[in-house]
């Protein structure tokens, strides 16, 4: 599979764009957790986004993506998506992909290695292996870790839950993006992996810190978790990101296509018109 995405556009709807590195990339990402099965809303959900999301529905989404103007989806660095996405690129599929590390490889490195063989754009470390190496002080892993994906050329991030990651991170890391979500839902201080049907939390005020902080960092954000896993109004959560998007800023947004067949193209409408209103 080529490193390169064939920059086909299906129809003349193509999103503005944000720089990542040297990655054009679209406003608007395609999230994939409910492809993978982390609905955040429970076993029983797990298990239906599992089921539903075979390869053919999977890529089924990306085509109507594509549609609609986004060039780039983000998911994890496994295999199931590895193999999902070679057979659609092998079908002349165009999106671009931004890798995230996997916390169930043994270490962040081989899963980078995993992700650099799978021919990702871009890679950022797990927002949950960040938390929990900043809980435990062995946060210089990540450093190390950050010159391995730039070594192999692809721009290079990280995620969190917590604020306090992108404080350290601003003081001691040199990195082209910050994944940030809007929710510190479930803290990792002794776990990395999200371990599904543990109770989970989505306070507002832990929106208004994170994006507050989101303001005053140095690098371009992706914005995520805005719709608190299915919990928030999908207008409602569109325009607050609206508000608090910078120009260099993109925000990312998984659907789960079994509820509504055009939820893609919702949100991507809420979208346009709450950056129109701005």
């Amino acid at each position: 599979m080529s490193g390169k995405v064939k920059g086909k556009v299906r129809k003349n709807m193509a999103l503005d764009t944000i720089k990542l590195g040297k990655l054009s990339v679209s406003r608007f990402i395609l999230g994939s957790n409910p492809f993978s099965g982390f609905s955040h809303q429970g076993s029983d959900r797990d298990r239906a986004m599992i089921k539903y999301y075979t390869v053919k529905n999977i890529k089924d989404v990306f085509r109507q993506a594509e549609d609609l103007g986004i060039n780039t989806v983000l998911g994890r660095g496994d295999q199931h998506i590895i193999r999902t996405l070679l057979e659609y690129r092998g079908e002349e599929g165009s999106l671009q992909w931004i890798a995230q590390t996997c916390p169930e490889m043994k270490s962040i490195q081989r899963s980078i290695e995993d992700i650099i063989r799978g021919c990702a754009q871009a890679c950022f470390i797990h927002g949950g292996v960040m938390d929990y190496l900043l809980a435990n002080n062995t946060l210089n892993d990540v450093p190390p870790a950050i010159d391995m994906i730039r070594n192999a050329g692809l721009p290079a991030g990280i995620a969190g839950h917590n604020p306090k990651v992108f404080e350290w991170a601003e003081e001691n890391l040199d990195v082209d993006f910050y994944m940030c979500s809007y929710y510190n839902a479930a803290h990792r201080d002794e776990q990395a992996e999200h371990i599904s049907g543990r109770p989970e939390w989505f306070l507002p005020e832990d929106r208004n810190i994170m994006v507050n902080l989101i303001q005053r960092l140095k690098k371009p954000v992706i914005h995520y978790k805005i719709m608190a896993a299915g919990r928030n109004n999908p207008s409602e959560a569109l325009r607050f990101v609206a508000r608090y998007l910078r120009p260099g800023d993109a925000v990312c947004v998984g659907i789960f296509a079994a509820d509504k067949s055009d939820m893609l193209a919702e949100d991507v409408r809420l979208f346009r018109e709450s950056i129109a209103r701005k």
